[in-house]
């Protein structure tokens, strides 16, 4: 077999050895990278150009050819506000509840779950039994679609749904979990933590298991506490990792969509209406569909998922040089 794939290789070798002599070495790397790079900038480079685009553009027309110049009056629609804080207040009050909603939503999603899946980390990284079972019975919510996890749990919190059924057979009242804003916008987070802990569970295993087991046996050796271990020797080693979880986990609970949408779509009334819904239903849901707007809040929220990340990488940098 290996004689017939030889001559065969040989011949396909030809061309390329051609194209090296020609162009040299690196203008052939970027050769091969060149239908990569194509398809990047289709699909990534000329979004982000057509978003600035409708950004600084009005109308309800698709093609830019067919919507008026309006400059930065799309951006000026979301942020005229007398107080930011009561949305209300504000002229697109939708947009300022989606705002708040999301911060309070990455706030509890995002400190609970990183703090969750760094204690179920430690945990499952300790010679227990049973350990492979319960690495993969933590890690199954991440394989499951948004849309079936939102179906489940819908299934189980709606009113004569199975967690209602159990609390009146233990004699307790039922409550209208979807309906009450409270609990609705409590659900959605923990959800969405059930749903994703697992992946970030799985990464910080995998920056525990990178961690030198002989430091931790001299630290035993000078009767160092469990506490004192974790405080001096864990956090310390498992930073670089923890940085990534925490950007990761920053940029996927703004961005968060799909899940909560199938959930209580947004509701009740706009309890847990997110930013990434707000754009959605701007642009795409309602009548009239308000591009430019939803254009013009996608470029905001880029520029503080940026802006947040950046925040983070430079605050890890001022604790290694430190």
């Amino acid at each position: 077999m290996l004689k017939l794939l030889n001559p065969i290789m040989r011949l396909v070798e030809i061309p390329f050895l051609l194209v090296q002599k020609r162009l040299g070495i690196g203008m052939t790397a970027w050769l091969f990278l060149a239908p990569n790079l194509a398809l990047f900038s289709l699909f990534t480079f000329l979004p982000i150009i057509l978003n600035f685009s409708y950004a600084t553009t009005g109308g309800e027309a698709i093609l830019l050819r067919d919507r008026p110049d309006v400059g930065f009056q799309n951006f000026g629609n979301l942020l005229e506000c007398e107080n930011v804080l009561d949305p209300s207040s504000c002229r697109n009050d939708l947009f300022w509840r989606a705002v708040w909603n999301t911060v309070w939503f990455v706030v509890f999603q995002v400190g609970i779950m990183v703090i969750a899946a760094l204690a179920t980390a430690i945990v499952l990284n300790r010679k227990i039994r049973a350990r492979g079972l319960f690495r993969g019975v933590f890690f199954f919510p991440v394989l499951l679609s948004p849309v079936v996890v939102a179906l489940i749990w819908k299934w189980i919190l709606q009113r004569n749904g199975l967690l209602n059924a159990g609390l009146e057979s233990l004699g307790f009242e039922t409550i209208n979990w979807l309906i009450e804003r409270h609990w609705a916008f409590f659900w959605s987070t923990f959800i969405s933590i059930w749903a994703h802990m697992g992946f970030y569970t799985l990464i910080l295993l995998a920056g525990l298991q990178a961690i030198p087991q002989d430091v931790y046996e001299a630290a035993l050796m000078d009767r160092a506490s469990p506490w004192r271990c974790f405080r001096k020797i864990t956090l310390p080693l498992l930073s670089p990792t923890l940085l990534v979880v925490l950007v990761l986990a920053l940029i996927k609970g703004v961005q968060t969509f799909d899940e909560i949408y199938a959930f209580t779509g947004g509701g009740p009334g706009s309890a847990t209406t997110l930013i990434m819904q707000f754009i959605y239903e701007t642009g795409f849901g309602v009548q009239p569909r308000l591009l430019g707007v939803a254009a013009a809040a996608a470029i905001m929220l880029a520029m503080v998922l940026i802006f947040l990340t950046a925040l983070q990488f430079w605050i890890n940098r001022k604790k290694v040089d430190g």
